[in-house]
């Protein structure tokens, strides 16, 4: 329902016949569409009005800024609601529908993938094949093992560590190139065995999901449970962007129409939805207990669920509407595939090298300078609180600097049999919900302000160990041994 003055009406009613009463000059448009232009602060026509209404610019202004008090929604999103129901009653109106008769295949398809009572069972299929299987297995598996240890451990690092040993004679100048956490052997080892087949295989798995037409249709289909957490169907696309690159996702939530849906999806984001890289390492590590499988799932699920109710009941703002075009199914195009997965893989990759060289340079001046060992033993206390070896405190200063570096680190202890089922369970858990890495907090930063980013990730930092002691208190308290 309209919002309305004191006396009566509809305020953005009212507000256009006064903008269009002030309007004077000609604009070879009519009055009306400059005001709906101007109440949306389209830049170019509000600098077009006050250069021709210097007069009466201020009163027209006012008259903007007094309409928007009176909605928690940007003027924008209220006057594509309008306009959408205004779209409704005429076709209502004007269209007569009767039952389809002798739909096509892609059509059946179609509505079977959005009703829930089998939309649900494909998703899961998709998601068992596409991610688990073809990411998870195939790409943390078997790309990995071959490239970690027939190539690096093998050949690569052997041969690195021979010749930087020959021409730097100096230990500690040597622990920058080829030490525990030198560049090439820790550095270039992440990102090109660990990371870069991990993101290659999600990049194909996603790019044939999206040429197919199905992103569309699962938006539709989580649509009422996104409603339940304060979204819309709309916010798949980001948060479906976010198991490829959260950094990428947070910025791709400029397309949600509200500040309010902008701020629950960045803490959702931030909190519980691992990248690709991430997800992949985590799926390896626990390939071999289907259960502990399930249980990080079934937790990060409800953190996210729960998480996002809670964020809906908090920030202020009426519930989110949600409408999108559906264009038809479509069998994926090779080319297409290959030129959005090499796209991407090449923005990430160049995006994420770079940071892995420079996380291995900051931990040896860390080294250096003490630095790294005080943050270590600052996080040995919580790392101890929920239940795991002191060595995990280096994985999650990793996971600061990248989250996927510090799955990385998961890995190596899971490597040195430092961890039991159990414990690398609770850690995979803690580490998926764990802080946001710098690049996805700088953006953070850069999309909702200092404050809200900077309390998003203080938030994060307690409830993510919270969430790992709690974990693993009902590990203990039941007996469980996985």
């Amino acid at each position: 329902m309209p919002e309305e003055f004191e006396g009566g009406g509809d305020i953005l009613e009212i507000s256009l016949e006064k903008i269009e009463s002030l309007l004077e000059a000609d604009y070879g448009i009519s009055g009306r569409s400059i005001g709906l232009l101007l109440l949306q602060e389209d830049e170019e026509i509000t600098a077009l009005v006050k250069s021709r209404e210097p007069e009466n610019y201020k009163l027209i202004a006012e008259i903007v800024d007094h309409t928007k008090e009176h909605y928690h929604e940007p003027l924008s999103y209220i006057i594509s609601l309008r306009r959408q129901e205004e779209t409704n009653n005429i076709l209502d109106r004007a269209l007569e529908y009767q039952p389809a008769i002798g739909l096509s295949l892609r059509e059946k398809l179609s509505r079977i993938m959005i009703s829930s009572l089998t939309g649900i069972p494909i998703l899961l299929v998709i998601l068992y094949y596409g991610i688990y299987k073809f990411v998870g297995k195939f790409g943390a598996g078997v790309l990995v093992d071959f490239i970690e240890k027939n190539i690096f451990e093998k050949n690569i690092n052997p041969w690195v560590n021979q010749v930087f040993t020959s021409i730097i004679p100096w230990h500690l100048l040597r622990e920058l190139f080829v030490g525990e956490y030198g560049m090439i052997t820790l550095g270039v080892r992440y990102a090109v065995a660990l990371i870069f087949p991990i993101v290659t295989t999600f990049f194909i798995a996603f790019a044939i999901i999206e040429d197919t037409g199905y992103l569309p249709r699962l938006a539709l289909l989580i649509d009422r449970v996104f409603k339940k957490i304060g979204l819309t169907g709309r916010a798949v696309i980001p948060m479906v962007l976010g198991l490829g690159c959260s950094t990428m996702a947070t910025m791709v939530t400029r397309t949600l129409p509200t500040k309010r849906e902008r701020i629950i999806a960045t803490i959702l984001l931030a909190l519980a939805i691992p990248c690709s890289a991430q997800l992949g390492v985590i799926l390896s590590l626990l390939a071999g207990t289907s259960i502990g499988l399930w249980i990080w799932a079934g937790v990060v699920g409800l953190v996210f669920l729960f998480i996002g109710f809670l964020s809906s009941k908090v920030l202020p703002g009426d519930s989110p509407s949600f409408y999108m075009e559906i264009p038809p199914l479509r069998l994926p195009k090779l080319f297409n595939v290959f030129i959005k997965t090499y796209s991407r893989v090449k923005w990430y990759f160049a995006e994420i090298f770079p940071m892995f060289i420079l996380a291995s340079i900051m931990i040896w001046i860390g080294q250096l300078t003490g630095l790294f060992t005080i943050f270590i033993r600052v996080l040995e206390y919580p790392v101890r609180w929920i239940g795991l070896p002191d060595k995990a405190a280096v994985a999650f200063l990793f996971g600061f600097f990248r989250r996927d570096y510090g799955a990385g680190g998961l890995y190596d202890i899971k490597e040195a049999g430092l961890f039991s089922t159990n414990q690398l369970v609770v850690a995979c858990v803690t580490l998926t919900l764990f802080l946001p890495c710098i690049a996805q907090f700088l953006m953070n930063v850069k999309e909702r302000g200092w404050k809200t980013g900077v309390a998003i990730s203080v938030f994060i930092l307690f409830f993510s160990f919270f969430v790992g002691f709690l974990l693993n208190s009902i590990f203990s308290i039941l007996g469980v041994s996985l």
